[in-house]
């Protein structure tokens, strides 16, 4: 029986141990989480939609952080509900919202579904395999039935446009700048995404003669005219009265908020907008 015992410590001690060395996160992120569940209790029996709606609302001013995901020598699996960019708000809704929506409340059911959302084939091995450009995150979370592509729907047209921002401009990456071969990594990463022949996406001058159509909390990227990059930014959609806003982190009012603008005018007033690209969360 002590055997058993001391076996049975041991494996856990070690799971425990395996678990802390693949993932960055602190103890005021476990509370976060809780507060959550709480939160989302009276909730979890409705619709995917109001899951998801009052999961993004749940995170209402929380600080904006860039580059959060950045600070670890080797990659790991970074958990932040504290301060968030544009990309981890939407990663973190979405993985919240998929673990309540399967009847789990378990820090590390979330963190399961996070890592399934953020890197290739959900797996974490090295820099390279964490989903940094929109276009190809969303490709791989369609094949994971995480995401369902909308653009087309809404008229989107093809852009044909090379991928290559990262390894075109590596000493903006404190992970590129000094190793060539991450840099080649992602080099072929880049071909991969070309290779596909382009992305949909709904020109800028389109996008208030069918911003009535467009759903509510539908994930939303806005394409850039910068050369080798894909998008800019991203969000969901928030429809209220009859108005297509958005809500994001953002990184002018430095924390999450719902815009006062609308989906067409927010593009048009940015310099580099070119258009954008619709989600529905599966």
């Amino acid at each position: 029986m002590k055997s058993t015992l001391f076996y049975l410590a041991l494996f856990l001690f070690v799971c425990e141990s395996i678990f802390a060395q693949e993932m960055d996160f602190t103890n005021e992120d476990t509370t976060i989480f809780n507060r959550y569940i709480s939160y989302i209790k009276p909730y979890r029996e409705t619709s995917k939609d109001t899951v998801l709606e009052k999961t993004a609302l749940f995170f209402l001013d929380t600080p904006y952080e860039t580059a959060t995901l950045e600070k670890n020598e080797t990659e790991k699996l970074v958990v932040n509900l504290r301060a968030l960019d544009c990309v981890t708000f939407v990663e973190n809704v979405m993985a919240l919202t998929k673990t309540v929506l399967a009847g789990d409340t378990l820090f590390q059911d979330f963190t399961a579904n996070l890592q399934n959302i953020r890197y290739r084939n959900g797996i974490v091995n090295g820099y390279d395999s964490r989903l940094h450009y929109t276009s190809d995150w969303a490709f791989d979370n369609v094949s994971k039935e995480n995401l369902q592509p909308l653009t087309e729907n809404f008229g989107g047209i093809l852009e044909k446009k090379t991928i290559r921002f990262m390894s075109s401009n590596p000493n903006l990456y404190r992970q590129l700048e000094n190793d060539k071969g991450m840099i080649f990594k992602i080099r072929k990463t880049e071909n991969s995404i070309n290779s596909r022949g382009g992305f949909y996406y709904i020109p800028q001058n389109r996008i208030s003669k069918i911003e009535n159509r467009i759903p509510h909390l539908a994930v939303i990227a806005f394409t850039t005219s910068v050369k080798g990059l894909d998008t800019s930014h991203i969000g969901f959609t928030f429809r209220h009265k009859n108005k297509l806003y958005f809500i994001h982190a953002s990184s002018n009012k430095k924390k999450v908020i719902i815009d006062k603008r609308t989906v067409s005018e927010y593009c048009s007033i940015q310099k580099s907008c070119t258009g954008i690209i619709l989600y529905k969360v599966m």
